[in-house]
């Protein structure tokens, strides 16, 4: 018996050994570091001792894939150096309907559009027109596309100024379609299918937002809150070139690609919202890192600066533990949260839909600017 004893001991001192020695794998850091020692991570970021650092951010890597689930300094708890200012003037008797589309263009002006009125078809037996360009100042510029869409989500104004919109729902021949215009309001160029549904290479279904790479390559994130989601990569002639993932929650995976950033590096963030993360990837479609410590994003904006700007909708105590509302702010150089904008309506705080800012963007003075879909409501944030 004690015989057998001492090798039951030996074998248990075994397997706690090797189930440390994964857990170090796993986590990318020495199972027993010694104290003060630093793990080795990209950049820096990735350092862990054994008591945790507040400058740095909490990883392990698999696969060679980087996953940021947090940081040591608690979720919300960044300073707010910002406070909100009137901002957009609108013509005589014109309200906004919900808007989750904004955007800055390459002149400093900024790019919104509403959805007309509530509802699944809000544009589609509307005359207004959706689509604005503003002053920094508020200033109304510019208003048109009455007739064009059925339900405008997703917005980006790339370098040369040109405005693209995407269109998440289809009616009455119209949407299911990502559109280009010029500052005018001339089209340009269409994707997808007018008024057709469909996962296939020429259509869509629910696109929710578009980007443009400094070479032209034009990708669109696919799949509004229904069972499809995917990454669609096009030519700058709108020829489809490739996609990407499939609805899920693993690596490379989505449910529900709401809005889509890209760094000084070419590296595409894609706002993963209902797994509540970002996914980043080449533009191949290499899966590169996620990260979680910039809560559940509805909206995503990167700067000239590499400062990424991400605007969480939905975040509340069911849906993503830890997290409130609200505009978290930080360069993706070190994945660090830095500054933090809260949603602040008590009424609101732990509503399950959509409340406050979803679409965020910033200009050049890093003035930040919000738009809402249920407050119906564009937003300005100035430095203090």
């Amino acid at each position: 018996m004690l015989i057998r004893s001492r090798r039951t001991g030996r074998l248990l001192v075994t397997v706690v050994a090797s189930l440390s020695v994964w857990h170090g794998l796993l986590y990318g850091q020495a199972a027993n570091p010694p104290a003060g020692a630093a793990a080795a991570g990209r950049g820096g970021r990735g350092a862990a001792t054994t008591i945790p650092n507040p400058d740095v951010n909490q990883f392990r890597t698999i696969d060679g894939v980087i996953y940021v689930d947090g940081e040591a300094q608690a979720p919300n708890s960044q300073p707010n150096p910002y406070h909100e200012v009137d901002w957009a003037q609108l013509p005589p008797g014109r309200k906004l309907g919900p808007i989750s589309a904004i955007a800055a263009g390459p002149d400093g002006n900024i790019w919104a559009v509403d959805r007309c009125t509530v509802g699944r078809t809000a544009c589609a037996e509307s005359d207004l027109a959706p689509v604005f360009e503003f002053s920094p100042s508020g200033k109304l510029l510019k208003n048109f596309g009455a007739g064009l869409f059925v339900y405008p989500h997703g917005m980006w104004v790339d370098k040369e100024g040109y405005v693209w919109v995407t269109d998440a729902h289809e009616q009455n021949g119209k949407g299911q379609q990502v559109t280009k215009f010029k500052p005018d309001g001339t089209i340009v160029m269409k994707l997808g299918k007018a008024g057709v549904a469909g996962f296939t290479h020429d259509t869509f279904e629910g696109p929710c937002a578009v980007i443009v790479a400094p070479n032209g390559d034009i990708f669109v994130g696919d799949g509004h809150e229904n069972n499809y989601s995917r990454i669609v990569k096009f030519s700058k002639d709108g020829k489809f070139i490739k996609e990407w993932g499939k609805k899920g929650t693993g690596p490379g995976e989505f449910d529900t690609p709401h809005a889509l950033a890209m760094d000084s590096q070419g590296r595409l963030f894609v706002a993963d919202r209902a797994n509540s993360r970002i996914q980043i990837f080449d533009q191949e479609g290499k899966l590169l890192e996620v990260w979680r410590q910039f809560g559940r994003p509805s909206g995503l904006f990167i700067d000239a600066n590499d400062i990424l700007y991400s605007a969480d909708s939905e975040s509340n105590t069911p849906r993503n533990p830890g997290f409130k509302r609200g505009i978290r702010i930080g360069s993706v150089k070190d994945g660090k949260v830095r500054a933090f904008i809260p949603y602040t309506n008590m009424e609101h705080l732990d509503n399950n839909g959509t409340r406050g800012v979803e679409g965020v963007t910033a200009d050049a003075a890093g003035n930040v600017y919000g738009s809402e879909v249920s407050e119906a409501d564009l937003k300005k944030y100035v430095k203090n």
